[in-house]
Parts: structure tokens; sequence; C-alpha cells
């Protein structure tokens, strides 16, 4: 295994492409407190606000993903990948890394192409089920493959000998993220005690689960069950007015709140969680063997949360509605069949369970250092 003093990040756009970069970045850095790293993003994404908050040094170039059909605006993508590539060349040029890591992105277009043409060793992370434009792109120049889901395997079919299972590194912090026994009461006030779904729809909050919910937040009275709707900051004094204007009494068992900061402390008192079926939100589910109600998000590239989502479904680790047959009666239908059915419930948090994997940043590291020899 080669030791990796330098290293090249880049990943851009959200939270889920940025995230595991760190991830690896601190447990190298940990590994190796003298690690130098260069941050290759852009300066639209989220990248440029919270890298270089780590101490880590980012450069930015310019680039935009392609479009789908024929389009002039492909051209003009055409012509900014040759001329981020040629940035990217230079900066890692510069930099001289001892190894290149992509975590997705459009941006991870011209940095690995750059570091493959110039024979640096380099691996890109795909998180979801069915690989980007991005990484299908790539996968012909770069060293290694990383997948967190068998059935992408596919996508990448004439690469097989690149590819390794390496699971997200989201998984592996939220394993590591200490119980808090009475956070449901200092947190909800609610009973700590009692069986407890979360319904969520992501950090901004998803209208369609939102709205289902709340429509059926009276059927939730007398339940042997509490329910938490998180409904996104943005739509939090919409419905809470809705609430009010209607006159609806949320029952004692029932807590809406605007967001939650601590999900992964969270999650470990939750027994059901009805959510989107984004790529780090499954990787947590399955790490801590959550079972699901998954609603994904039809208005995503490629659609790629519907097939997340029938990759948990496929092994019974979680149950899937689409959005166009979300309504209160189907959503109430679905989580009172779990809740009151603990075995159900039992059976398919065992197998999300074994869909985890909570060694992903060992595992990812391990295979960088590998291709760094």
């Amino acid at each position: 295994m080669g030791k990796i003093n330098r290293i090249v990040l880049s990943g851009g756009g959200t939270g889920g492409h940025i995230y595991p970069a760190l991830s690896v970045y601190k447990r190298l850095k940990a590994e190796n407190p003298d690690l130098q790293a260069l941050y290759i993003g852009t300066e639209k994404g989220l990248e440029a606000t919270l890298i270089p908050k780590e101490g880590i040094e980012f450069k930015a170039i310019k680039i935009q993903g392609l479009k789908r059909s024929l389009s002039l605006d492909n051209v003009k993508t055409g012509y900014e990948l040759l001329m981020s590539m040629r940035r990217a060349q230079k900066m890692i040029e510069a930099f001289k890394p001892d190894v290149v890591l992509g975590t997705g992105g459009y941006v991870c277009a011209p940095v690995l192409l750059a570091a493959a043409f110039l024979s640096y060793p380099t691996m890109i992370h795909e998180q979801n089920s069915v690989a980007g434009i991005t990484n299908k792109l790539l996968a012909r120049f770069v060293s290694k493959i990383g997948i967190c889901f068998d059935d992408v395997r596919s996508d990448f079919k004439n690469y097989e000998d690149k590819i390794v299972l390496t699971g997200n590194p989201r998984g592996q912090e939220v394993v590591n993220t200490p119980n808090l026994p009475n956070i449901l009461q200092n947190q909800f006030n609610l009973d700590n005690n009692l069986p407890t779904v979360l319904v969520f729809g992501g950090s901004r909050g998803a209208p369609a689960i939102n709205q289902a919910a709340i429509n059926e937040i009276s059927a939730f009275n007398h339940e042997n069950y509490q329910v938490i709707i998180a409904t996104g900051s943005e739509h939090y004094d919409q419905l809470v007015a809705e609430i009010n204007h209607k006159m609806i009494e949320a029952p004692s068992n029932v807590r809406v709140v605007p967001y939650i900061e601590n999900m992964p402390e969270v999650f470990k008192a939750i027994d059901l969680v009805v959510c989107r079926s984004g790529a780090t939100t499954l990787t947590e589910l399955m790490a801590l063997g959550l079972p699901s109600i998954l609603i994904p998000s039809p208005y995503v590239t490629n659609n790629h949360q519907e097939m997340n989502a029938k990759a948990l479904v496929s092994k019974q680790a979680a149950l899937m509605i689409l959005e166009k047959n979300l309504n209160k009666d189907v959503l109430k239908v679905y989580i009172d069949g779990l809740m009151k059915g603990k075995k159900n419930l039992s059976l398919m948090s065992n197998h999300a369970k074994e869909l985890g994997i909570i060694d992903a940043t060992d595992r990812i590291v391990r295979e960088l250092e590998a291709i760094a020899d």
C-alpha cells in the first residue's frame, strides 16, 4: 500500500457529492497529519463554501452539465470542458498528487480526465444505483470505480475489473454517531419508549410528502405510535397556517417541525422513516438497519431516486410509493401496515442492515492507497 501525502479531490454541486470526499480527507489526515489536499470544484457549487471552512485549499473551474438532447448548449459545454481540462491540468501538474478522487458532479469530468491523461492514479465514486452521465464518461479512463449499490455494475459492464464495492462514507459516520437515549423527550417532548415514525422530504422538504402527512394528521390520534413530520424550513410556516386555518388540532403524539439538524442522532431513536430516496439518505438507513417507506423524487436526473428505491425494495429492505400514487390514505395504510405488524418491521430492518456497509471510508482509503502504490 502506498502512503498518500498529496491528494486532489473533486466533487460538486450538492452535499451528497462533497461529504464523501471530506470523509476520505479526514481519515487520510488522521493517519497522516502532513497530508496536503487540493479540492477542485466550481464557484457556484456548495463546495465553494464548505471546503475552505475545512482548511483545504480550494480552486475553481467553470463547467456545466451536458443536455441529454441535441442542443447548442452542448457545443458550449464541450468548449468549456476542453478549457476546464486545460486549467485542471495546470493545477494538477503544479500540485503533483499521489492520487485523484472524484465523488460526483459535472466538475469531476475535466478534473479526472486531466489527471488520467497525465497518468495520475484516479478513482471515481458513484453513490447512486444508476450511474450519472459524468461517471459513465469517466469509467473508461480512471483506475478504479467505487460503487455503493451492486445494481449499478451494469452501467459499468465493460469495466468490471475496475469496480469495487465501497459503500458511502456517510454510513460509517452515522453508525459512529453516539446514541442519545432521551432524545425524543428532550428534543420533541415525545415518549422515549413509544415506537416513532419520522416523515421528511430532505433538507428542503418535499411538498407532496408534507401534504400527504398533514392531511392525515388527525388520523394519527390514539395510535400506538408517535409521528414526527419535518417539513423543511421554507414550507413550515405555510403548513402551520394551513393546519390552523382548517382548525386541525395536532394530536399529542404528533410533532410538526421545520428542520432537524442532528438527523443521525434522531435516526437512532426512530423505528420507521418515510422519505425521499437520495443516495446519502439510503446509505444512512441501510447502515442503521432502519425500515423505510420511500417516495422517490420524480424531478431528478435519470430518475435515479426511483432506481435507488427499487434497489432496496428488491431486497425487501423498504417499501416504495410513487409520488403520483401518493395520497393521505395510501400513506397511512403503509405506515399502519408496518407499525402494527412488528414482525414485518423487524424483517425489513434486518434486510436493510444486510445491505449496509459500515466501513466505507476505510474501503475507499484502501483502494486509493493501492492505486497510489
